[in-house]
């Protein structure tokens, strides 16, 4: 126990002893500059010097287009762009069905393999679009009877104002 007390002892008087820091001229030896310092004033100045340099070059990576030089980013501008031309290529490829399917309905009409007045150019344009898949839109019970009870509700609410 005493020796922990002991080593404590020199941390403290080590950490808290007052140093001088002297600059002085060296042609004349006249002191420009002093200051009174112990270890644990410099231990605070350089960690938060170091804690203030890491916050602004977070800041001014996260806030200023230098971000786009990081890899793993990309500039707003490039998404943007990038967004638009997958809507493109979509809009693109569903035009190109269209016009194959078109295209190849009057091959065949052309080859005689489909009679021209059974030709429709609506009913080839909708059989490319995919057919959407069909959904259960069923209530189930629990709808159902939350559905009455609001409805009771509602029922209640509206007598009670109409006998006010």
């Amino acid at each position: 126990m005493a020796g922990k007390r002991l080593k404590r002892k020199k941390i403290h008087n080590k950490l808290f002893i007052k140093n001088r820091l002297v600059i002085l001229n060296e042609d004349t030896f006249e002191e420009i500059f002093s200051m009174k310092l112990n270890l644990m004033n410099v231990f605070v100045v350089a960690s938060l010097g170091a804690v203030l340099l890491i916050g602004i070059t977070t800041f001014i990576i996260a806030f200023t287009p230098l971000r786009e030089f990081i890899p793993g980013y990309s500039s707003s501008k490039l998404k943007k762009d990038a967004t638009e031309l997958a809507l493109k290529s979509d809009s693109l490829s569903l035009a190109l069905k269209k016009n194959e399917a078109y295209i190849l309905s009057i091959q065949k009409v052309l080859n005689g393999q489909l009679e021209y007045a059974k030709f429709n150019k609506d009913s080839i344009l909708t059989a490319v679009n995919e057919a959407t898949p069909e959904l259960k839109l069923t209530a189930s019970d629990a709808e159902m009877d939350l559905r009455k009870e609001v409805d009771q509700e509602q029922k209640k609410k509206n007598t009670s104002k109409k006998s006010k």
